[in-house]
This record gives structure tokens, sequence and C-alpha cells, in this order.
């Protein structure tokens, strides 16, 4: 007689491990299912971070290479206390609304010719645009 594990399997117990088995299958494909959902939704702070965090910070006062952002959303521009700005925004002509820092993010040199944000061209998908805007109007 074979030992247990060696005996062929019976119609209920291969019936008991296809059970099993995409049980299993179901519970491993699940976290991908709601992993693909959230990429979906772009994570502002993330695209921050990817975009904009090597030159900005969104604490206050902390300016970079490129002035902070906290409070951007409804600042005058060329506003951020002890940054020195290029002139095409040092004159704070126009405030920072959800409309315009969408068309700045999207391409700074068309939004407001002669900003130095050098070497950023801009973010092309608008839902990372909007995910980014979002970040900053609560940081």
């Amino acid at each position: 007689m074979l030992p247990r594990t060696f005996r062929p399997l019976g119609a209920r117990t291969r019936a008991s491990v296809a059970r099993l088995a995409v049980l299993s299958a179901a519970m491993l494909l699940a976290p991908c299912v709601s992993e693909t959902r959230a990429a979906d939704e772009v994570d502002g702070e993330t695209a921050f971070n990817n975009a904009c965090r090597t030159c900005h910070s969104v604490k206050k006062d902390d300016n970079r290479l490129g002035p902070n952002l906290h409070g951007i959303v409804g600042r005058k521009a060329g506003a951020a206390e002890g940054f020195s700005y290029s002139g095409a925004l040092r004159d704070g002509s126009f405030s920072w609304d959800e409309e315009k820092l969408d068309a700045f993010i999207a391409n700074p040199d068309k939004a407001v010719p002669g900003n130095t944000m050098k070497p950023f061209s801009g973010v092309a998908d608008e839902a990372t645009r909007n995910a980014i805007i979002n970040f900053l109007k609560g940081a």
C-alpha cells in the first residue's frame, strides 16, 4: 500500500482541491484589482513629488531652486517671501487660481512667457495636473 501522500486523489478530493485553487487564485488577484482601480486615480502627493519636488516645497518659507508652493492657490504671482523671481513673475500681475495653475503646469512657457522653469517643460496628462493642483490646495 502506498503512503497516504502518494495515493491517487479521489473525485471528491480533486473537486476540493479545485475549489481551493480557485479560491486561492481569487484571493491573490483581489489586491491586483484594487491596485488597478487605485492606479487609475492619480495620487496628488506622488504626482507632485515626481514632477515638482526637485525644485519646490509645500512648506511655508521653504524656498529652494523654485519658490515654496505653500498656499499657492489664490496667492499673487511672485509673492513668496524670500524668493527672487524672474521678471515674468515678479510683477504679480495675476493670482494663481486653478485654471492658471493648470495652464502653467501643462506648459509653463506658454502660460507665462519668460519664466525660468527650465528644464521643466510641463505635464501633459490632465489627470496628473488635476491631482497636483488638488494636492497643492490642501498643502
